[in-house]
């Protein structure tokens, strides 16, 4: 039993429990949603690639949520073991009319290959869409710009894969194939023009500055980039480091730095990297402290502007309008997302190639010896 004195106290001053009931409650809340974290998974919890030495936050983080969902159009990858030749068959160079590039194929395996690329670039179409509506036997035509394109695309695919290995398989046999751009599209996404310039009433350099555009990655960075480095040619390079310097002649300009921000911003998003997945962060313009990403990088670049250089832009007058760039009239061109999409390695790293020797070589010379009983 309370004394009389402690009743007539506590009625003299009353105290809230509300703020001590509301603690209570979230620190409750805190626990239960902790365990459920523990029991369940952190659903925001990172991995990361250590892409140069330790301390120098040389990693790539990834959410392991965007882990797990991976690439949704691996799936769709058609492939399918090839036939291995036996001596004395007939090749399709002398079964059909008109094969430029896969002649030297046996019937089976052109037939296979043929079957895949409709299943890769135009699978509701079919055969149809490169060869039109037609009799089997009108199948040697060229009357279809689709057909003349995938020809030139099959080179472009074998050049790629025996040419420029150590960029597609720096890591591990990958390979590509036309699936690895078009995946399952007649055009495939992230194709690009030429835009510049994107004020065209400003006089002298615009900059393209705060003209927010695609193709600048929704920032006020220059649109141009693609062009300027991956169509004419010119010198990757940022503005003298220290302030206030002396420009001399051949020095790189603002311009060219601004530029070369937007280009590496763009293969940033195209790879899902960060700029230290090829940059050293305690060095970070020095060359010789780059990662080995940096070298398949650079050697990336180099292929996709020999790409665009020796197939894309002369098929200019292939296309029909209605293909052709919007400011230009130019051809669709490539560039490091029109592959990758936001993956390191295209479809996750997926070897594409494995089966189709007949896309590893510009030779002609097939080899079967890896499907031998």
């Amino acid at each position: 039993m309370r004394p009389k004195w402690f009743d007539q106290w506590n009625k003299d001053n009353p105290t809230s429990v509300r703020g001590l009931a509301i603690l209570i409650a979230v620190m409750g809340s805190a626990v239960i949603l902790a365990v459920v974290i523990i029991g369940l998974g952190n659903p925001v919890q990172t991995s990361s690639m250590q892409t140069g030495p330790r301390g120098t936050a040389m990693y790539v983080p990834e959410f392991d949520a965007s882990l797990r969902r991976g690439d949704p159009t691996v799936a769709d990858f058609y492939t399918d073991e090839p036939f291995v030749p036996e001596r004395g068959e007939e090749l399709a160079g002398d079964i059909y009319r008109n094969v430029q590039v896969l002649g030297g194929l046996t019937d089976a395996n052109f037939n296979r290959l043929m079957n895949a690329m409709t299943q890769w670039v135009a699978p509701e179409q079919g055969c149809a869409y490169c060869h039109g509506d037609v009799a089997l036997e009108e199948y040697g035509e060229d009357n279809l710009y689709t057909k003349v394109v995938a020809r030139r695309m099959i080179e472009m695919t074998q050049s790629i894969n025996e040419n420029w290995d150590v960029h597609v398989n720096a890591n591990a046999q990958v390979g590509v194939t036309c699936y690895t751009c078009h995946r399952g599209q007649n055009v495939p996404n992230n194709i690009w023009f030429r835009i510049s310039p994107v004020n065209s009433a400003m006089a002298g350099w615009s900059a393209n500055q705060n003209r927010v555009t695609m193709t600048s990655n929704f920032t006020s960075l220059p649109s141009d980039y693609l062009e300027t480095y991956l169509l004419d040619f010119e010198r990757i390079a940022v503005h003298d480091l220290a302030p206030r310097v002396e420009n001399l002649p051949g020095d790189p300009l603002i311009q060219q730095t601004e530029r070369t921000y937007a280009f590496m911003n763009y293969i940033s998003n195209s790879l899902g990297v960060n700029c230290t997945f090829c940059h050293n962060s305690r060095a970070f313009y020095d060359g010789a402290q780059v990662t080995p990403q940096w070298a398949t990088a650079s050697l990336g670049i180099q292929m996709v502007q020999e790409l665009n250089a020796d197939y894309l832009v002369p098929l200019a007058d292939v296309y029909p309008p209605e293909r052709l760039g919007p400011v230009y009239g130019d051809p669709p061109l490539a560039a490091c997302r029109t592959c990758h999409q936001g993956y390191q390695r295209p479809m996750e790293g997926l070897n594409v190639i494995h089966n189709w020797p007949e896309l590893a070589t510009t030779s002609g010379d097939y080899d079967y010896s890896a499907f031998e009983q």
